[in-house]
């Protein structure tokens, strides 16, 4: 968080909106124009604009070459980093070899979530004083401490000792903003989420308002937070409400889909299974010379796990489109879904149709041949738009599902009872398995399996304090590996101290 940075959020974010690119999605409205902050929020398209700006920033768990989900899944231990070879994405091989340190770690993973805080600190900020509806500023001033709420929640699971930021600042403080105890952090989360939750509406027109939080996604995001923070009761009393009758549709509509294959299908958007879930477009005509500035709005996920120059031999193979091959699954993990009824939805065996001689492909780094087909593309998904075709896909992703809320909730009833083995069958009934007795251990061997490759598994496995024993053979060091290094940067000429062993 250099002086320079800072200039630029607190005086001139407001032209980050050129970013911001035009479709039917809320996240994706066409900016009128810039200005500089000071002269900024004269009304409500103004302060809507602002809102827009803040949302924006979700869109580092699917976009770019350093997204959340992919970055992730190398640091699990059902996943490798993959790519074209070690030294394709310094960041994403340090992080799944856990040499990572913080010269190599990329710094996105920081800036990109406090210019999210800093852009909502801003605009709640302005937000009293501007004239406008009182039941929508009312909405803005919720769906911006949620935001937040989100920003800080990565931070802290990342990177465990951060500043606690909740005003605007100005340059001259920057050089003084210190790490706020880590229970303080979550104390802000929380209290974003409580106020926000009863202000957002219980459901909205997904057409015209797609990817804004509602009070079901506040919810499901603050029971998510009381978990991480030792909280199980309160945890599972907000997640209950969110999920409602195991099997059934909850007080807000959500219930699971009857097929698991179909959370895959690229138009099959704010379905029922969705609480919060990234908005991606084909429409932003993205072009490498923009390609994660935050100009790009497709999502970047689906041309980094595609397999390197891709071609089918025989018509009865997939018609994947190329990739570049990163996120390989382990021969362990390929090894443990055998015989899982979500296998083929999860899993593109390549190494058995190489086999067959019914595909080729180039071998990329660490290559297994077994590949995330949940956000593989097939060559059909391809943009006819604008732009390039590897940065203009569309598939949104979930941030948060109701199978991932179903089995937070059993694990904060300590896996155990009728209420949480009801929640593990509904998630296993779904697919057509049988009823295994309730445990922690059969809830986070579910978690591992259903949600597999959406980037949970190495926050589950430290949440747990199982990343050690999971992790010590891809070089994680208990004590040092549980957060990420600061980026070295974020602590010269600061008072930002490193994190401990690093």
């Amino acid at each position: 968080m250099k002086i320079k940075k800072l200039n630029f959020l607190l005086f001139g974010f407001i032209l980050s909106l050129i970013t911001i690119s035009c479709s039917e999605d809320f996240i994706e409205v066409e900016p009128k124009g810039t200005f500089l902050e000071d002269n900024y929020y004269q009304n409500e398209d103004q302060a809507f604009a602002g809102l827009t700006a803040v949302y924006d920033i979700l869109g580092k768990e699917t976009r770019g070459f350093e997204n959340m989900v992919t970055m992730m899944n190398a640091g699990s231990d059902d996943q490798y980093a993959g790519g074209g070879g070690p030294d394709d994405g310094a960041g994403i091989h340090a992080f799944s070899h856990y040499t990572i340190e913080p010269g190599n770690i990329p710094s996105s993973f920081w800036d990109d979530y406090y210019q999210g805080i800093f852009r909502a600190n801003v605009l709640l900020d302005k937000l009293p004083n501007v004239p406008m509806d009182e039941s929508t500023k009312v909405r803005f001033t919720a769906e911006t401490k949620a935001l937040r709420a989100y920003f800080y929640f990565q931070l802290v699971r990342m990177f465990g000792n951060i500043p606690l930021i909740t005003s605007p600042i100005s340059a001259n403080d920057i050089y003084n903003v210190t790490q706020a105890p880590r229970e303080d952090v979550y104390a802000q989360i929380e209290t974003d989420l409580e106020e926000a939750k009863n202000a957002l509406p219980n459901t909205i027109d997904t057409s015209i308002d797609g990817g804004r939080f509602t009070k079901g996604a506040a919810q499901a995001l603050l029971g998510k937070v009381y978990l991480y923070n030792g909280k199980n009761t309160l945890a599972a009393a907000e997640l209950a409400e969110v999920n409602g009758t195991p099997g059934g549709t909850s007080v807000y509509g959500y219930h699971l889909l009857p097929n698991f294959a179909d959370l895959w299908d690229f138009d099959n958007t704010f379905n029922s299974e969705s609480i919060l879930e990234t908005t991606n477009t084909n429409q932003s005509n993205a072009d490498w010379g923009f390609w994660g500035s935050g100009a790009d709005e497709g999502n970047s996920i689906n041309i980094m796990v595609g397999p390197r120059n891709y071609v089918r031999n025989s018509s009865s193979a997939p018609d994947f489109a190329p990739g570049w091959s990163f996120n390989v699954f382990t021969e362990a993990f390929y090894n443990l879904m055998q015989g899982d009824p979500r296998f083929d939805a999860t899993i593109a065996d390549l190494k058995a149709m190489e086999d067959a001689g019914e595909i080729q492909y180039l071998h990329g780094d660490q290559d297994t041949g077994y590949y995330l087909k949940k956000f593989m593309p097939l060559n059909e998904n391809g943009t006819t738009g604008g732009g390039v075709l590897e940065l203009n896909y569309q598939q949104h992703v979930y941030m948060i599902r109701l199978a991932d809320t179903y089995l937070l909730e059993a694990e904060a009833l300590g896996g155990t009872g009728a209420r949480a083995q009801a929640l593990l069958d509904a998630v296993r009934a779904r697919v057509g398995l049988p009823s295994v007795p309730v445990s922690m251990q059969a809830i986070m061997l579910e978690r591992r399996l259903e949600l597999a490759g959406e980037g949970h598994r190495w926050f589950d496995l430290v949440r747990t304090g199982n990343a050690a024993q999971a992790l010590g053979n891809f070089g994680f060091t208990a004590g040092k590996n549980e957060v990420l290094p600061i980026p070295l940067k974020e602590t010269e000429d600061t008072q930002i101290v490193q994190n401990p062993n690093y």
